[in-house]
């Protein structure tokens, strides 16, 4: 089942999440089904840029829960958030403490993102910062990163080589990545592929999520090369 097969219908407006403690509430323009039908053939471009980050995915829940759950993890360190969306990886990330870049190639999914961390982050807690980027064209130094965030990123297979080339730019020396991946056949062989190039897999931990109409087996893929210690 590919992502466009599986699109939710959430309640427009706002989504909500539960992520240890914290309940997320994210707004957003309207749910995915309701843009995809106003949407004509000249908005998608080249890259078929359907608004798939309008919805909270069960891949991006179960991150934020991970992270809620091991904030010492993440305290202290730099993390990037590929393909954001409307903030929720970004947001549990900087809440445990994390200095976080969110990014997407959307600017307005970054609008509703810096709207989302504005209306969600306490006090004392430091804000995510949110920018335009492609991972494609990384504006961000080499190897700067101690995390690379991602959910639901390898929804299709044109997008394996474009997330491991970012990989090897962006993580520093020691770092690793950690995407939520929805158990489907498109995504399968990309540990084999990141395998090819040098990194080490694992599923560091697996999780069922129910969100957005959907309930999904998530696995959480830690990814890094061989002389790092797992988490």
């Amino acid at each position: 089942m590919t992502k466009k097969d599986s699109a939710a219908a959430g309640r427009p407006g706002v989504v909500e999440a539960q992520a240890g403690e914290r309940l997320w509430r994210l707004s957003r323009p309207a749910d995915l089904e309701s843009l995809w039908a106003a949407m004509g053939e000249g908005d998608l471009g080249l890259d078929e840029r359907l608004p798939y980050w309008v919805e909270l995915w069960p891949a991006s829940v179960l991150l934020a829960r991970f992270i809620a759950a091991n904030a010492a993890v993440f305290s202290g360190r730099f993390c990037l958030d590929a393909g954001c969306g409307l903030g929720l990886s970004s947001l549990a990330a900087a809440a445990a403490g994390a200095r976080v870049l969110g990014f997407d190639y959307e600017p307005e999914a970054l609008a509703y993102a810096r709207r989302n961390a504005a209306e969600n982050m306490r006090p004392g807690e430091g804000k995510p910062l949110f920018a335009v980027m492609d991972w494609r064209r990384p504006a961000v130094p080499r190897g700067r990163a101690d995390l690379v965030l991602g959910a639901d990123i390898l929804y299709e297979r044109r997008f394996f080589e474009p997330v491991a080339d970012f990989l090897d730019f962006a993580l520093a020396p020691g770092g690793r990545a950690l995407i939520a991946d929805p158990e489907r056949g498109v995504s399968a062989p990309a540990a084999g592929r990141l395998r090819e190039r040098g990194w080490r897999v694992r599923v560091a931990h697996t999780g069922r999520v129910a969100q957005g109409g959907q309930d999904m087996t998530v696995n959480l893929l830690e990814i890094a090369r061989g002389d790092s210690s797992p988490l």
